[in-house]
């Protein structure tokens, strides 16, 4: 069907308000004599064009004339908004074509190694929005399960690299840091951007929402302020405060990362190589030049032994070196949660804390903020080895850090309504006395999550004792914090049978000996 047909033969466009995340959605009524014509199914692709623009859909077909009458084409919120015609527009619909990537797609299925070719085929397609959540559900089934070799890493990050747009900042040294995730807490970046940009480096920040933990960065800078930053306002605040901290999604560097993230997040997916293509081509798309990263190990993190720390490290340099980043990669212990909270809201106190050199700041995540940013401030090739700890402390102390911090808030677009923790709380008390000699960071994060983390910004969990603390029988060990009841009721009947704390003795005590 194309743009040139009699008018009679068009629907009239409309917008259906409808978040369909990430996925383009079109509504048709089953009255409608196209949807009779043309023997569209239900869940059916669909390519709807106008003026020579076109764009696909999954159909949905509707009973109900307040959504969409039987002469009216509708579609969801994201994909009105991504085709760009005005409401009322004719329309042409016709059956889509399955996209010719998607071989590649059951050939990876099938256990076969695919080449560049063959993911950039798929990453522009799903750029295009061609890939149901489905078929891209598929793709990232097939990559997890099967594995992708460092070669196939390597093309699978240049492929996601060039879907989008990527920033230079027209500097030699452009700094960044990302954790590979799997501890709760951890919340280092909001740290260690303010202390290195205090030192006058470069670092722009930018930031995934959550995919399997109770909080992001960006889910976590927003409780402060905005992080849907266009890539015009990015880049007058990095140059007039030398950092920030903002989401990656709308300024759309490797766009086809955030669209993947929308499917792995439902689906608790987080594989390895697509982890490793993730990461650094939102880096480099970002304009970084330099990147630290840190890998957790524990055996209730991410990654659990150290063998595999070494050979995901060895993986990520590799690919690293081949696009022309520098990278250094820190083996970090990921044994219990950083900080005391878990939680957008939570885990900004703790930070606050550390900014303002409050006594209470959690320990732990001051210490290893100063470490990663002082090993950033050491990629300064002003700066001797060994010395960026006691200039990033010696920031922090001095309350530079903390006044950096105001005004990336500032720049940013500060959030003035101020946010507290969940109104419904319920406490999680010990069975027996003794030693906490081991804590579930997965239990832990999966309570926060059922509490309504990240979403509910108050939810969450607060941790009162940690590793190697001495606890009474029915002492509290964490409090919960949720914002609606069937959350609240959600996580207090997930730790009826378990706390996720481990209590024993000195001796069951054992620690991994960590690169810091």
């Amino acid at each position: 069907m194309s743009d040139e047909e009699p008018i009679k033969t068009r629907l009239k466009l409309r917008a259906v308000a409808v978040d369909t995340y990430r996925e383009n959605v079109a509504y048709m009524h089953r009255e409608c004599s196209v949807y009779r014509a043309e023997g569209f199914q239900a869940l059916a692709k669909i390519r709807v064009g106008c003026n020579g623009k076109q764009i696909e859909a999954v159909l949905n077909v509707v009973d109900d004339t307040r959504i969409v009458a039987p002469d009216e084409l509708g579609l969801s919120e994201q994909a009105f908004q991504r085709f760009g015609e005005p409401a009322g527009q004719p329309v042409n619909v016709a059956q889509a074509e399955p996209p010719l990537s998607m071989d590649g797609v059951r050939r990876k299925i099938g256990g076969e190694r695919l080449d560049y070719g063959d993911y950039q085929a798929i990453t522009s397609d799903i750029a295009k929005g061609r890939y149901s959540k489905m078929e891209m559900a598929a793709f990232l089934v097939a990559t997890g399960q099967n594995g992708l070799d460092r070669d196939e890493v390597l093309s699978l990050t240049r492929a996601m690299l060039e879907t989008g747009v990527r920033l230079s900042w027209n500097e030699p040294l452009v700094a960044d840091k990302h954790c590979i995730g799997g501890i709760p807490g951890n919340r280092t970046s909001l740290l260690i951007v303010p202390i290195v940009a205090a030192h006058g480096m470069l670092i722009p920040k930018t930031s995934s929402r959550a995919i399997t933990s109770p909080a992001g960065t960006a889910d976590t800078m927003e409780v402060l302020a905005r992080t849907d930053l266009v890539p015009e306002s990015l880049d007058r605040l990095v140059r007039m405060e030398r950092g920030c901290l903002a989401w990656g999604g709308t300024t759309r560097l490797a766009p086809v990362d955030d669209m993947l993230i929308s499917v792995e997040r439902p689906l608790g997916i987080d594989s390895q190589g697509q982890m490793v293509a993730s990461i650094l081509s939102k880096k480099l798309a970002a304009g970084a030049t330099h990147l630290l990263l840190d890998i957790p190990v524990g055996p209730s993190a991410k990654v659990r032994q150290m063998r595999d720390a070494m050979s995901l490290r060895k993986l990520f340099e590799y690919v690293g070196d081949r696009v022309g980043l520098h990278l250094e990669a820190v083996i970090t212990d990921g044994g219990q949660p950083i900080g005391r909270g878990i939680g957008p809201v939570l885990e900004v106190r703790d930070v606050m804390q550390v900014l303002e050199n409050d006594p209470k700041a959690p320990v732990d995540l001051r210490e290893k903020s100063l470490r990663l940013a002082g090993r950033i401030i050491e990629f300064d090739p002003d700066v001797r080895g060994g010395f960026g700890y006691s200039i990033a402390r010696d920031i922090l102390e001095s309350g530079r850090a903390l006044a950096k911090m105001h005004r990336i808030i500032d720049a940013q677009g500060r959030q003035e309504r101020r946010l507290e923790p969940g109104r419904l709380v319920f406490e999680v008390l010990a069975e027996r006395a003794g030693m906490v000699v081991g804590i579930d960071n997965f239990f832990l994060a999966q309570t926060a999550r059922l509490a309504g983390a990240p979403m509910s910004r108050g939810a969450g969990v607060d941790l009162l004792n940690k590793l190697g603390d001495r606890v009474e029988e029915g002492q509290p060990l964490y409090r919960v914090y949720a914002e609606f009841p069937a959350n609240f009721e959600f996580a207090r009947e997930f730790t009826r049978a378990r706390s996720g704390y481990r209590i024993g003795d000195a001796a069951s005590l054992s620690r991994p000996h960590m690169e810091f």
